[in-house]
């Protein structure tokens, strides 16, 4: 019961994120970019340090370093660049972001739709795997869903949706994370287990590596990079400082 009460409160909290497309219109442009950029930084961060710290080390106690689990990182690398190289997953962290307006939607619903079921999917079975490590899963995607769910909004708004509508699809499209962690707790087995977590620690990797990353090296200021490098490594740190806090 425990860990359904978890699961459960921790993706209606990743999907409630999607509300924060509010604060496109709380800050200035230059601010707002700059404040994408930094959580981005800290996103990346908790991603590596998820992935390395928490879900890689979890798979490899459960089944050791087989070449099963090495085939499993591997997939989550290639199915979340399927996601995003055939789905047209757009993670834009810069609302100006476009192309083509009357196919940004139904591109931008559908593939973080699907990201959010993976999401979902993964909390769920961290969480069965162990609480400790279902808590720093959480936490590395919601710090990740922060800049992603700004992003997704201003695109919405830019594919001329009205701000309510913006709001509501996103909110939508987010509750798909409460799907897959219902997937997940009702068909988690053992060897389910043994198999989404190296393959969630692959998709951290590949988002992290991928998709944020490169975003940091588009500004190239001393002062901005000092607080991408700040932010990265703080949020490395978290997911180390979890390893002992979290019991």
């Amino acid at each position: 019961m425990g860990v359904i009460i978890y699961t459960i409160l921790s993706v209606i909290i990743v999907s409630l994120i999607s509300l924060l497309g509010i604060v496109f219109f709380l800050l200035q442009k230059s601010t707002l970019k700059k404040t994408l950029l930094f959580l981005v930084s800290l996103s990346a961060g908790s991603l590596f340090g998820g992935a390395l710290l928490h879900l890689l080390p979890e798979a490899i106690e459960k089944s050791g370093f087989t070449l099963t689990v090495s085939l499993s990182v591997l997939s989550g690398i290639i199915v979340f660049f399927l996601i995003e190289k055939y789905v047209h997953w757009h993670h834009c962290h810069d609302p100006e972001c476009g192309g083509h307006k009357h196919h940004l939607v139904v591109m931008n619903l559908v593939g973080d739709g699907v990201h959010n079921f993976i999401d979902g999917l993964i909390i769920a079975v961290s969480y069965i795997a162990s609480i400790p490590l279902g808590i720093a899963t959480t936490i590395a995607v919601i710090l990740h869903e922060v800049p992603q769910e700004i992003g997704d909004f201003g695109v919405l708004l830019y594919s001329g949706l009205k701000k309510s509508k913006a709001l509501f699809y996103n909110l939508l499209s987010a509750l798909l994370a409460i799907v897959g962690a219902i997937v997940g707790l009702t068909f988690a087995s053992e060897t389910f287990i043994s198999l989404i977590i190296p393959f969630a620690a692959g998709g951290f990797i590949y988002i992290a590596g991928s998709d944020l990353i490169p975003e940091l090296h588009k500004e190239c200021g001393p002062k901005d990079s000092f607080w991408h490098i700040f932010a990265l490594l703080l949020g490395v740190g978290l997911m180390v400082a979890l390893k002992f806090i979290v019991v």
